[in-house]
């Protein structure tokens, strides 16, 4: 029970609610996942299981793209419609507003970490402090939104849809709130689906209901990804079979002896023999013309 399984994550579950369901699918202990999604949030997961999971602080940072719906003329806590109301206000504005200020908030911008966030403020989660009514302050980060698009609209409403792509670690319900902002008139989050994730999309996902059905029928472990997969944001070498039983035992290789190595100091390299099996990730040492092992993935 060794790789990757990709969830679609149901509405009003945690990503711990669906690793403790995986934990008793996969029969096992090891399981973790690769970013968290908001309980309210739905979309790809990705889930590691066992070796796998000895891969989580080495995962490229990928980009991320999501569908999100939004309505105007009201400003909450959280930020999204779950949230306790701050303030409503009258919407003046409609589609050719709004699509007249995505250029602003397309490219690298700076947001303001949201206080329901799990980011840390001297060792504590934000959410923490805001649950106990503390406001602190923050410091703007910047992220990058490649592209934003409005992909549909209920005027009358005052709702609509957009669909985002981002770099890791950007907020989509303040992307909202910013926007609302800017408008005049406020905007909560009030759906969110995240269609892709580490190199995966949810055409790679299993809903739980299907893992389920799977697991009792003892074909579970058979849409396991291999470990690797999730690791392809890293270029790849291929060695020689005696580099390859050195490396998987732990031993380094001279920089000058692999193919094609990178040059790049503290570049991580996925390393594989000759028929393709993957034994691990190898770490550029300029200074000591080494690739040195630091993960081993290989059983």
């Amino acid at each position: 029970m060794n790789g990757i399984l990709c969830i679609d994550k149901p509405q009003d579950f945690t990503s711990f609610d669906v690793v403790a369901v995986m934990k008793r699918l996969l029969c096992t202990r090891k399981v973790g996942h690769t970013g968290t999604l908001d309980p309210m949030a739905t979309g790809v997961l990705p889930i590691l299981a066992g070796s796998a999971t000895r891969a989580a602080e080495l995962l490229p940072s990928h980009d991320k793209e999501y569908e999100a719906g939004f309505r105007l003329g009201i400003t909450t806590d959280t930020q999204d419609i779950w949230g306790t109301v701050m303030e409503k206000r009258p919407v003046s504005c409609g589609k050719a507003e709004i699509e007249a200020l995505l250029p602003r908030f397309t490219g690298g911008i700076l947001q303001l970490p949201p206080m329901y966030s799990a980011v840390k403020k001297d060792g504590k989660r934000l959410y923490e402090l805001a649950r106990q009514g503390i406001e602190v302050e923050r410091e703007a980060r910047k992220v990058t939104v490649f592209t934003l698009a409005l992909t549909g609209e209920r005027e009358e409403a005052g709702e609509y849809n957009l669909s985002i792509s981002c770099s890791a670690g950007t907020y989509v319900r303040t992307l909202i709130h910013d926007l609302g902002q800017a408008l005049g008139c406020g905007a909560v989050m009030t759906s969110l689906r995240r269609t892709k994730a580490c190199g995966f999309s949810l055409d790679d996902c299993l809903t739980l209901e299907e893992a389920r059905a799977l697991s009792e029928k003892g074909t579970l472990c058979d849409r396991l990804l291999p470990v690797d997969l999730g690791l392809s944001g890293y270029q790849a070498v291929r060695v020689t079979d005696a580099q390859f039983t050195r490396f998987r035992n732990g031993g380094a290789l001279f920089l000058s002896r692999v193919d094609q190595a990178p040059k790049t100091d503290g570049a991580f390299v996925r390393v594989y023999n000759s028929q393709g099996q993957f034994a691990g990730l190898g770490l550029v040492d300029e200074k000591a013309q080494e690739l040195k092992v630091k993960r081993i993935f290989s059983e």
